[in-house]
C-alpha cells in the first residue's frame, strides 16, 4: 500500500512555518483588563509528513512569559476547511479553529460556551504577517482582542 501524501491544501499551510517574533496590542478584556503591549513569539513546523504545522507560541511582557499556546494546524478532507485545535496555558480544555483561505488570508472561528473567537491572518508575502484575535457574544458584533504584526525571523 502506498502511503498518503499532502495535497495543495496541506501544503498551502506551510506559509506559517518558521519562527516569528512580533509586537502586539492587548485590547483592554475580561482576560486583561487593562490590556498593553506584548511580544509575541511563534515557532511553527511542518510536521507528519506535511500533514500538519504544529504551533509553540509564547507571550512576553517585561521581559517574562505571560501566556503560552499549543496549537495543530490541518487540513480537514472531508469538510474541505482548515482546523487549527488549539490548546493554552488558560487551563480552559482545547479550542477547534474552522476557516479557510481567501487569498493570502487565513480566517479561523471557534464557538464556546464563552462566545465566539475569531482569529484573522493576513500573509503580505514578505515573510511578514498581521495577526487580529476578535471575540463575540452574539456572532455579529466584534470586539479586538489582540493586535499583532510578526515577522519571520528564521526558516
Amino acid at each position: 500500500m502506498e502511503m498518503p501524501k499532502p495535497g495543495p491544501d496541506h501544503e498551502r499551510l506551510a506559509i506559517l512555518a518558521g519562527k516569528w517574533i512580533g509586537a502586539e496590542t492587548m485590547h483592554p478584556s475580561p482576560w486583561d483588563p487593562a490590556g498593553g503591549a506584548a511580544e509575541g513569539r511563534i515557532d511553527n513546523r511542518v510536521a507528519l509528513d506535511g500533514f500538519v504545522v504544529i504551533q509553540e507560541y509564547e507571550q512576553r511582557r517585561d521581559g517574562r512569559r505571560t501566556f503560552a499556546g499549543h496549537g495543530v494546524f490541518w487540513w480537514d478532507a472531508e469538510n474541505r476547511n482548515v482546523v487549527l485545535d488549539w490548546h493554552d496555558s488558560m487551563g480552559m480544555p482545547p479550542n477547534r479553529f474552522v476557516g479557510a483561505f481567501d487569498g493570502d488570508t487565513l480566517t479561523l472561528s471557534s464557538a464556546s460556551p464563552m462566545g465566539t473567537s475569531r482569529t484573522t491572518f493576513v500573509f503580505s508575502g514578505d515573510g511578514r504577517y498581521t495577526f487580529r484575535m476578535e471575540m463575540s457574544a452574539d456572532g455579529a458584533t466584534w470586539t479586538p482582542m489582540l493586535d499583532a504584526e510578526y515577522r519571520r525571523v528564521a526558516d
